[in-house]
């Protein structure tokens, strides 16, 4: 398992390519339900950066796939 810090690397450096390589699909991170705390407090800790990664990395698969399908 990823400690904090390279976690968050990993994280920033992952939308930092989206960015980059696919402006449309990064123009709309800020709607991913993932970015959006269901509590007023919400705990953050390594199980979270770790499920917003692999969400991350899924939209990517997904956008990737279906932009070969079409």
């Amino acid at each position: 398992m990823q400690d904090l810090k390279s976690l968050l690397t990993e994280i920033t450096e992952f939308t930092n390519t989206l960015e980059s390589n696919y402006p449309e699909l990064y123009r709309n991170l800020d709607e991913n339900p993932m970015t959006l705390p269901t509590s007023e407090h919400p705990e953050l800790n390594k199980r979270v950066f770790q499920d917003y990664l692999e969400s991350l990395k899924q939209l990517l698969e997904h956008y990737l796939e279906t932009r070969k399908n079409n």
